[in-house]
């Protein structure tokens, strides 16, 4: 009580004998001024002066036998067994609540566990499914190589990722009314279904005039004025089975490959592509090719994995070598893998190879 009180305090103990033979312990503080009422102290036992400044205590000390006691005795060692058995109460208590807490966990981690495999599961059926869709749609998108005797076909086709194998890297090939076969690889500009849509778009469009007889060199223009919009990068190439002649178009697409015996030449044609300014093909580049000459049609995508399309072009030339003697329906996969060993840019890449077998017989 006399804490936090300024000044000297004063004490006074006097033992007062009672009636009953008893005595009492008198205890009064002397301070020198009241103590702070807003905040009151916090005592087992209070005072009995009203005067703020002189509280007193009186306290029994001892009682003649039989008679009441004016204050409760209390066993020290009675007492602190009883709060030792409240806290033991208490630890149970908390002990049995954690059981508790750890039993709902558990269940509670059992049944995330049990949703997350069951979400996986869901998740492989729906790329097992995407992917048979995506395979599907793939072989609606790529026509079937046409029987051409003298030529043999080969292509492979991979996409930028696992589950968008339908991009806008396209290509047809078909035969003309003389016999000819015309090849048109298309890469349109973009991602996803649009794109897509783009690059059947331009296809169909050279497929229609070319078999209505439009001439090689113009074509890139007229699929220009038919698909507004669109932006995509064309090659287009025709070969004679009976002659090896080649002829080859071009839109701003990678240059074709030739490969002969051991050596291997590109064939760039100057020009610009669909939905690009001044579209068209500045002019047809010719080649004859002799038996077991093949010429390589692909896409950026082989020859940019790693950034540097001189870099690119450079291996593919090397690759292409290597692998020359390969059958053809094997050869442009070997091709791919070789050139994506590294891939820092992954992008579409198609490859289509066209081997000119043998010369008709006269």
């Amino acid at each position: 009580m006399a804490r936090g009180v300024d000044g000297p305090v004063g004490v006074d103990v006097r033992v007062q004998p009672e009636p009953d033979g008893g005595a009492t312990l008198a205890v009064r503080l002397d301070l020198p001024a009241p103590p702070d009422r807003d905040r009151p102290p916090n005592l087992p036992l209070t005072p009995e002066a009203a005067d703020p400044r002189h509280p007193v205590w009186k306290i029994p000390l001892s009682r003649k036998q039989n008679s009441v006691p004016a204050v409760a005795h209390y066993d020290d060692e009675a007492a602190i067994e009883q709060e030792l058995r409240a806290l033991i109460a208490r630890v149970d208590a908390l002990e049995h609540e954690h059981r508790d807490l750890k039993h709902e966990l558990a269940e509670t981690n059992s049944g995330v566990l049990a949703m997350y495999v069951q979400q996986e599961e869901r998740d492989e059926q729906f790329r097992l499914a995407h992917a048979v869709i995506f395979r599907e749609l793939e072989d609606a998108l790529r026509p079937p190589s046409p029987i051409v005797d003298g030529i043999e076909l080969g292509v492979c086709y991979r996409p930028a990722g696992d589950d968008t194998p339908t991009g806008g890297d396209l290509y047809d090939w078909f035969l003309l009314p003389d016999g000819t076969l015309h090849i048109t690889v298309v890469d349109a500009v973009g991602h996803g279904v649009t794109c897509t849509r783009n690059a059947l778009n331009v296809t169909h469009t050279v497929r229609t005039l070319a078999l209505e007889g439009h001439p090689l060199h113009d074509l890139v223009r007229r699929t220009d004025q038919v698909n507004h919009g669109a932006m995509a990068t064309i090659l287009l190439a025709r070969l004679d089975p009976r002659t090896g002649h080649l002829e080859l178009a071009n839109g701003s697409h990678p240059a074709a490959l030739l490969l002969h015996d051991t050596e291997a030449s590109y064939l760039p044609v100057p020009g610009r592509g669909v939905g690009f300014p001044l579209p068209g093909s500045e002019g047809v580049r010719t080649a004859r090719l002799t038996p077991n000459d093949t010429l390589l049609l692909y896409t950026d995508g082989l020859i940019e994995s790693r950034g540097d399309l001189a870099e690119g072009e450079a291996r593919l030339t090397h690759v292409a070598r290597r692998h020359a003697g390969r059958p053809l329906d094997s050869l442009p996969s070997a091709i791919v893998q070789d050139m994506h060993d590294v891939v820092l840019y992954p992008d579409d890449t198609l490859v289509l190879a066209v081997r000119f077998t043998r010369l008709a017989e006269d």
